[in-house]
């Protein structure tokens, strides 16, 4: 199924253009009718498409959709809407930095995707942390595992210098507990957003991924 037409694309190409209220206002009906209605119906099929492998998987599209409207409170730029549209399917939705899932975002620049656990709390961090020293091999046998590295590539994240000395010994097999973000991301040309087969792209990618990202997850699942 093909779900965005070529005026997905060149709306926001206009909108860098115009990237101010008058603009957008004129445009409502444009951006609901080419941006923002065929984006919630791509969203529900895929929740639909993921609550089948994910019985745990109970969200709305409007618990995973972003706004559109960027947050300008504490940012030199004040553009006030963002060139993309983009949304986190997972059980706690766009709010929920922690739960394995996938993140889409499709815009002029880049079809992207991601996974993993994207922010966690101090008190994740070392779960996770524990988790992987205890079985390191484990992880990198997940990583390294022909399905994630052909859609994902590697783990990736911000890394600590330094980590505590009862994980030092783990991370000489596990480097990745050097990090304190776990996520993996991909990105495709934009012209994969207007043709057909975009949603089975992105369920293949959440699938080579799930099982790194129900690793990550479980001891914080058993902590809840």
């Amino acid at each position: 199924m093909k779900y965005f037409s070529q005026d997905f694309t060149a709306f926001f190409k206009e909108l860098a253009a115009n990237n101010n209220r008058e603009w957008f206002s004129a445009q409502r009906d444009r951006y609901e009718q080419s941006v923002k209605a065929p984006f919630t119906v791509f969203v529900t099929d895929l929740i639909t498409a993921l609550s089948k492998k994910d019985k745990g998987l109970r969200v709305k599209p409007a618990d995973c959709i972003f706004r559109i409207n960027r947050d300008i409170r504490f940012s030199k730029d004040k553009t006030p809407y963002k060139l993309n549209v983009s949304a986190a399917i997972s059980a706690g939705g766009r709010k929920d930095t922690e739960s394995p899932g996938i993140y889409v975002e499709l815009g002029p620049e880049k079809f992207a995707l991601a996974g993993g656990v994207y922010m966690p709390s101090r008190e994740s961090l070392e779960s996770i942390r524990k988790a992987i020293a205890r079985q390191p091999d484990t992880l990198m046998k997940l990583l390294n595992t022909p399905a994630f590295k052909k859609s994902w590539g590697e783990l990736q994240g911000e890394r600590n210098k330094i980590i505590p000395s009862e994980f030092r010994a783990a991370a000489e097999r596990c480097p990745y507990l050097f990090n304190k973000q776990f996520y993996f991301w991909k990105e495709y040309a934009p012209s994969h957003i207007e043709k057909p087969g975009l949603l089975e792209k992105v369920v293949a990618h959440y699938e080579d991924g799930r099982a790194v990202g129900d690793f990550l997850y479980a001891p914080l699942r058993r902590r809840k």
